[in-house]
C-alpha cells in the first residue's frame, strides 16, 4: 500500500468540511453583535473537545490533526489542499501495511518528523522525503539495505531510527558516515545484523554531531569487547544504548580503542547449574517387605539444549583457562571463578560434530549425576566459545529449555558357582543362628557384587528460561530459579522387584491367614498426599563474558605490546607522584 493512500484516508476522516467543521447550513448568518457569533463558534468547538461528544476524535497519527479541526471551525475559509499540507509538521503512520513511499510527502513543506514504524517498507528513496525533515523513524520494517536513502538525504536530519531491520552489510557500513549524515545527533541501529564492530565504529566516528547511539541487539554486542571498545572509540558520545556514559566508565575503558588488533569476533558464555530442591523422594513408596533384589537406585541430572558452533573443552594451565575448540585452535582467556566444579558434559552427538562442517545448531548438555537428597547440589559450569554470533542472537531471543531427568537402575547379584564357599551368614543360618543371620542381613546385601542393568531414563519435568535480556545493554547475566511446580509421584501399581504372577500368589497367601482368623483382608494403600509440598526448583544462570577494562585484554596482546604498555604505566605513575 502506498503512503499517499493512507494519508488521504486519515485526512478525509477529519471531516474538515462536515459538521461541526467547515461552512454549512449549521452556521446561521446573524446581523447582530459579534458576541453572538463567538458564542456559536464556542459551541461548535465544544462539540470537538467534549469527552462524550460523537464528533470528538483522538487522532494519534498527528498532533496537528486536532488543531486543524479547530481551525476548520474558527476560520473555515482557510481550509484548502495547500493549507492542509503545510499545516502538518509531524506524521506518525504506524502498522498500516505501507510498502511504498511515493512523492506525496513532498507537498508537506513544513514536515519535520516522520514516523513509519512497523510497516512493510523494503526500500525508500531520499528524493521522496521533504528537505525540512529532522526526525525519520523506520523501526521494524523490511529494509535490507540503506540503498537510495543514503543518497542525498535531508540535510537537517538529526534523528534516524533504523532499528529491527535487516541492515548489516559492508555497503551499509560505508553509508553510515559523516559525509552522508552531517547533522545527525541520534542514531538507532538496535536489533540489526551488524557483526563487525571495528569497521562500523570507524564509519560512525566520522559523524561530527553524533551524541546518542543505540547498538544493543546486534550480534557484535555479544562479544567481550562491547561496550568498552565503543565507548573508547567514540569519545564524543554522551549516550550509548539509552544510558548515560559516566566519567568512571570512560576512565575504566580507556585504552581499549588501541587494542583493535586483538579484537575478537566471538562470544564467551558460561552456563551454571546450582542446587535442585523440592524433588520428591523416589523411595518413599517402596515396600519395606519387598524382595531383597534387585537393588533400585535413583540418580538425577539436569539437561538442556544450548547453541553450539564449535565444541569447546578447557583446562587450567598455569592459572589460565585454555579453551580448545573442535577444529584444534586453542584460545586462552583470563581465568573464571573456580569455586564451582566445572564438570559439565556434552552428549556424544556434540563430540562427533564434523569440524570441517562449519554449521551451527543446538546440542544437548547435561550435568553430572547425583543421588536423591532434599537439596541436590550440582555446582556445574559449562563455558563455550561461540563464533556464529548471528545464530547465537537468534537462540537467545528464543530462550533455553531445561529438563530434569531421572535415572533408575536395577542391580542384581552376580551369579555364584555352586561349589563356592558359603558365606558366613549362610553358615550361621545352617547352624541355626537365626539371630546372627538377621543382624548380618544388611552386611550381606552390601557385600554382594551387584551387576546393574541399563539405566531407565525418565523425563521428570521441563521449564523454559527466557534469555532475551542478554541482548539488552547492561545485562550480561541472567539468573533464574526455574520453577517446575509441585511434582507428584503415585505409588507403583506393581513392585519392580517381584514378577506379577509371584506378587499375586504372595498377596493371596498373606490374605488367607487373616480371613481364617476372622481378620480383614489387606487393603491397597491409597496415594499419599503430602501436605505443604514445595515446588521443585533449579538454580540456573547464563553469563556473557565482558571485559571491564583494558587490563583484562592485556593477556591477548603480543609480548612487546605488553611491555610497552607497562612502560607507559610506569611513566604515568611517576608523573602523578611528582
Amino acid at each position: 500500500m502506498a503512503l499517499s493512500v493512507v494519508l488521504d484516508k486519515h485526512i478525509s476522516r477529519l471531516c474538515l468540511n462536515q459538521f461541526p467543521c467547515g461552512k454549512g447550513t449549521w452556521r446561521k448568518i446573524r446581523v447582530n453583535t459579534e458576541e453572538v457569533d463567538a458564542d456559536d463558534t464556542d459551541m461548535l468547538l465544544d462539540l470537538l473537545s467534549c469527552p462524550h461528544s460523537p464528533w470528538r476524535m483522538d487522532e494519534l497519527w498527528s498532533p496537528q490533526a486536532a488543531a486543524l479541526r479547530r481551525v476548520a471551525v474558527v476560520a473555515p475559509e482557510r481550509i484548502n489542499a495547500d493549507f492542509i499540507s503545510s499545516y502538518f509538521s509531524t506524521l506518525r503512520i504506524v502498522d498500516k501495511d505501507v510498502s511504498i513511499i511515493d512523492d506525496c510527502l513532498l507537498k508537506f513543506c513544513n514536515l519535520e518528523e516522520l514516523v513509519l514504524s512497523a510497516n512493510k517498507i523494503s526500500e525508500i528513496s531520499a528524493e521522496n522525503l521533504p528537505r525540512t525533515l529532522k526526525v525519520l523513524e523506520l523501526r521494524a520494517n523490511s529494509l535490507s539495505a540503506l540503498g537510495r536513502l543514503a543518497n542525498s538525504p535531508p540535510p537537517r536530519l538529526q534523528y534516524l531510527g533504523l532499528a529491527s531491520n535487516g541492515l548489516g552489510s559492508h555497503r551499509d557500513v560505508t553509508q553510515l558516515t559523516g559525509r552522508h549524515w552531517p547533522q545527525l545527533v541520534c542514531l538507532d541501529l538496535s536489533d540489526c545484523d551488524f557483526q563487525a564492530q571495528r569497521p562500523l565504529l570507524k564509519a560512525l566516528s566520522t559523524m561530527p554531531c553524533l551524541r546518542t547511539l543505540v547498538l544493543e541487539g546486534n550480534p557484535f554486542t555479544l562479544t567481550p569487547f562491547y561496550p568498552g571498545f565503543t565507548v573508547d572509540t567514540l569519545p564524543r558520545l554522551s549516550y550509548l544504548d539509552a544510558s548515560w556514559i559516566t566519567p568512571e566508565e570512560r576512565h575504566r575503558y580507556r585504552g581499549m580503542a588501541k587494542m583493535s588488533s586483538v579484537m575478537v569476533e566471538w562470544a564467551s558464555v558460561t552456563v551454571r547449574v546450582g542446587s535442585m530442591r523440592g524433588i520428591p523422594d523416589p523411595l518413599m513408596y517402596e515396600d519395606p517387605n519387598a524382595a531383597e533384589f534387585p537393588v533400585i537406585s535413583y540418580n538425577y541430572l539436569i539437561t538442556y539444549m544450548f547453541f553450539s558452533h564449535h565444541t569447546t573443552s578447557y583446562q587450567v594451565v598455569g592459572g589460565e583457562v585454555k579453551y580448545q575448540s573442535q577444529d584444534g585452535a586453542g584460545e586462552t582467556l583470563p581465568p573464571n571463578n573456580k569455586s564451582e566444579k566445572e564438570s559439565s558434559k556434552s552428549d556424544d552427538s556434540v563430540k562427533s560434530e564434523d569440524s570441517c562442517n562449519d554449521t551451527s545448531r543446538e546440542s544437548r548438555h547435561s550435568t553430572s549425576r547425583h543421588p536423591w537428597s532434599d537439596c541436590v547440589d550440582f555446582s556445574d559450569a559449562l563455558t563455550l566459545i561461540i563464533r556464529d554470533l548471528r545464530g547465537f542472537k537468534k537462540f537467545l531471543s528464543q530462550g533455553l529449555q531445561v529438563h530434569i531427568e531421572q535415572e533408575k537402575v536395577l542391580s542384581w547379584p552376580a551369579e555364584v558357582p555352586d561349589d563356592a564357599p558359603l558365606a558366613k551368614n549362610d553358615q550361621a543360618n545352617k547352624k541355626g543362628g537365626k539371630q546372627a543371620a538377621k543382624k548380618d542381613k544388611k552386611k550381606k546385601k552390601a557385600s554382594t557384587v551387584l551387576i546393574p542393568d541399563a539405566p531407565i531414563i525418565t523425563l521428570v519435568a521441563s521449564a523454559h528460561v527466557p534469555l532475551h535480556k542478554l541482548l539488552l545493554s547492561g545485562c550480561h547475566k541472567v539468573s533464574a530459579l526455574c520453577n517446575f511446580g509441585v511434582l507428584h509421584r503415585d505409588p507403583p501399581a506393581e513392585d519392580a522387584r517381584t514378577p506379577p504372577e509371584k506378587a499375586t500368589a504372595e498377596k493371596k497367601a498373606k490374605e488367607e491367614p487373616k480371613k481364617k482368623a476372622g481378620g480383614r483382608a489387606a487393603i491397597k494403600k491409597p496415594a499419599v498426599v503430602v501436605r505443604g509440598a514445595e515446588s521443585t526448583t533449579v538454580e540456573l544462570s547464563v553469563e556473557l563474558k565482558k571485559w571491564r577494562n583494558a587490563c583484562e585484554v592485556s593477556p591477548l596482546l603480543p609480548p612487546e605490546r605488553r611491555q610497552q604498555q607497562g612502560r607507559w604505566k610506569d611513566v604515568r605513575r611517576k608523573i602523578l607522584n611528582k
